[in-house]
């Protein structure tokens, strides 16, 4: 890919003015041959597309250049990933075939398809853990020691650690009428025994169920090694597995497995009929891990007398058994990389810069009343915005904070520092999403501590979700109020700021602002939407507006005029949107998306989607910006948004999207954020017409973008520069 410039040298000012292609008219092809049905033939599965993000996430764990250490973290996000799926998509799904349903979006037919592709993906995970990371961890010294290859003195300590650590915290309980098959929770381990003779009172009650707590570590490290180097490792399911018969004494164990059940996890509220969210929400998380069974993971070999037995128990399916060759919850095993932490197998640290446009020593709010600034994460520190909240909290003169909080952590110094703003009298509003998914317990106790200090707590609009990002500080200067703002498209947390690419965008800008305190007043006093002056408000304005944006580059290519959309978001679901690329791509606008996730939009589809080529960026850092390109002609239109292109953002969430006006920023971004990964032959993959995706040829001195943008902020000077009219 062509490097980026480096800060003190003016980019193109046009780096994405290129002509277009020429336009499909007169090739068999025109607007009038775009029929709703044909547009509808376009969409790709939505599940599907997901599991094929994984399948790129996967490729991280596959490729031999990553290090050790990060392959198996990779491993670990993508089962995940699949966790998440299975909550959140699979129920639907299971419904479908445990009615034999044959019509409809969700069939037998389709379960069974989606199915092949997950215990495809679950195999090729578990043949790469066992068959290339365990012997490469063994190369460096690292085993996990299975029971069957333990010394008699590691025997003796593992006995010794079963005895002191993990057995007062089992409790076997033998099935029969007085004792049914007991609850078991979403994805924790367990093991299913069978048993032969008889109990203390005569009785043939074959079949036992043995729940670990979550408390107990999943990887125990063992003092007693072989060699001065090595690092040995023992599995909590490996220590309850060699001392199963010591649970049952004068019962002989003669079958057994692991298991563990993955269940529909996703909240749904009534919010109409709810007097109390806060507290209905919390109720709601008591019942969240004995939700419908979507999933059960076995060992690989388990009898079909146990397993027949558990699918009986939670009703699934044959196609929802899996059996593992390994442990069941592979994603325990990101333990590893803290455990052995070990600087040759990791990637090496990046330490992220402070952000380039806030001058260290000046005020920051002095400086946004000169300009806007920009903060680009992980490669810029969240520190600069967390200095702009700490000098409004410490700043006399201002009296009022206002902040979205989504995803937050459990640990916040958002928090802490709105906390301390309270203390100094100053008032502060928090809009505290509840319903963020996952993290509604971490909200929940962050409302109710804000709350008992005397902040203004909401919740938000009944129905939708909150997940617009904004910060706004009022202060008082001399007779009259300013007010300086943060808008970003990623979640006030310092963990994930580390790890996802986001961009923050500071200002003082009048009218940006004022439709701020406008949101901020709507989402409190959930009257009329306000009229704002620059923002774009989902559900209200956001996707018409995109529409008509797309729609008015179609129209300039059909005049025969340069037209060019380049998209950047996380997920491309939403139909009407959609609709409105594969119309102005027929019209002759060239379209690039630059989609990390799922996307449902079929690309390169000859005489339909030939001028929309979609491409997906995985590399170290979570990609996560949402950026929206419009030119046509000389004019050309940039926006930052907290949403992506789906129906749930458009529709069922408040969101923002706001205009980038500044030249220079504006084409920091488009330099940053678009032509870098247009360009990208490292960590690229491109969608075919079938949904199947081919990854970038990956050249010896190939750059993925992310690693162009780390030479851009890190400390080596990047030398290279994007030349003017630059291919994007």
């Amino acid at each position: 890919m062509l490097p980026l410039p480096p800060a003190d040298v003016e980019p193109s000012l046009y780096a994405l003015s290129q002509p277009a292609p020429p336009p499909l008219h007169g090739r068999g092809a025109t607007p009038d041959s775009l029929a709703l049905g044909m547009a509808q033939q376009m969409f790709l599965d939505r599940d599907h597309s997901i599991l094929a993000f994984n399948e790129r996430v996967f490729d991280w764990a596959v490729r031999a250049d990553i290090p050790l250490l990060e392959r198996l973290r990779y491993l670990c996000i993508v089962s995940s990933n699949l966790d998440e799926f299975f909550e959140v998509r699979a129920a639907p799904h299971i419904t479908a075939a445990q009615k034999g349903e044959t019509k409809g979006p969700y069939t037998v037919a389709s379960f069974e398809a989606l199915s092949a592709k997950v215990h495809d993906l679950v195999a090729r995970q578990y043949t790469l853990y066992n068959e290339t990371l365990v012997p490469a961890f063994g190369k460096h010294g690292v085993r996990i020691v299975s029971h069957g290859d333990r010394s008699p003195e590691q025997k003796r300590w593992v006995h010794a650690y079963f005895t002191r650590e993990v057995r007062p915290l089992l409790i076997p309980v033998g099935l029969d009428p007085a004792h049914p098959f007991p609850q078991v929770a979403n994805k924790s381990l367990n093991f299913i025994v069978r048993l032969k003779g008889r109990d203390t009172f005569g009785r043939e009650n074959e079949i036992a169920i043995v729940k670990v707590p979550r408390a107990l570590p999943r990887l125990v490290r063992m003092p007693i090694r072989a060699a001065p180097r090595e690092a040995l490792f023992v599995s909590l399911s490996s220590i309850v597995r060699a001392h199963l018969e010591d649970l049952f004494p004068g019962r002989e164990v003669t079958e057994f497995s692991q298991f563990r059940v993955t269940r529909h996890s996703d909240l749904a509220l009534d919010e109409e009929d709810v007097r109390n969210l806060r507290t209905a929400l919390r109720q709601g998380l008591q019942h969240r891990h004995y939700g419908q069974a979507v999933r059960l993971e076995v060992s690989a070999d388990c009898s079909a007398f146990l397993s027949d037995f558990l699918l009986g128990q939670f009703g699934l399916p044959a196609a929802a058994l899996y059996r593992v060759h390994g442990p069941v919850n592979l994603v325990r095993l990101n333990q590893l990389v803290d455990l052995v932490n070990d600087p040759a197998l990791l990637f090496a640290p990046w330490n992220c810069a402070w952000p380039r446009q806030l001058q260290p020593g000046v005020p920051i709010m002095e400086q946004l009343r000169l300009r806007d600034i920009l903060i680009h994460q992980p490669f810029e520190s969240f520190d600069g915005l967390l200095a702009f909240l700490r000098e409004a909290v410490n700043d006399p003169q201002v009296l009022v904070i206002k902040q979205t909080i989504y995803r937050t952590g459990a640990d916040s110094k958002f928090m802490d520092l709105l906390t301390e703003a309270v203390r100094r009298g100053k008032e502060v509003m928090a809009v505290v999403e509840l319903k963020a998914r996952f993290d509604e317990e971490a909200n929940i106790n962050w409302a109710e501590a804000l709350e008992s200090i005397g902040a203004q707590v909401v919740y938000g609009v009944v129905g939708l979700k909150t997940h617009a990002k904004m910060l706004l500080v009022t202060r008082r200067e001399g007779r009259q109020l300013r007010r300086y703002g943060h808008l970003s498209t990623g979640n006030y947390n310092v963990r994930t700021a580390r790890l996802y690419t986001d961009l923050g965008y500071l200002t003082a800008d009048a009218q940006t602002t004022a439709d701020m305190d406008d949101v901020f007043n709507h989402l409190a006093s959930q009257n009329r939407p306000p009229k704002l002056r620059k923002l774009m408000l989902a559900p209200f304005h956001l996707q018409r507006r995109m529409l008509e944006k797309i729609e008015q580059i179609g129209l300039a290519a059909g005049r025969g005029e340069d037209a060019r959309i380049v998209a950047k978001m996380n997920a491309l679901t939403d139909e009407a949107l959609m609709r409105a690329l594969i119309l102005a791509g027929q019209r002759g606008a060239r379209i690039d998306l630059i989609v990390r996730g799922a996307c449902m939009l079929a690309a390169q589809v000859p005489g339909v989607t030939e001028n929309i080529r979609v491409r997906s960026v995985i590399g170290r850092f979570l990609e996560h910006t949402r950026v929206f390109y419009f030119r046509a002609g000389a004019q050309e239109d940039l926006y930052l948004s907290s949403a992506d292109w789906m129906n749930r953002n458009m529709m069922r969430r408040v969101e923002l999207a706001w205009p980038v006006t500044d030249p220079g920023l504006r084409q920091q971004i488009v330099d940053e954020c678009l032509v870098a990964y247009l360009h990208d032959d490292r960590d690229a993959w491109t969608l075919n017409a079938d949904g199947t995706y081919d990854r970038a040829p990956r050249p010896e001195n190939g750059l993925g973008a992310q690693a162009a943008l780390m030479l851009r902020y890190g400390p080596v000077p990047a030398v290279a520069r994007i030349e003017p009219g630059a291919q994007p």
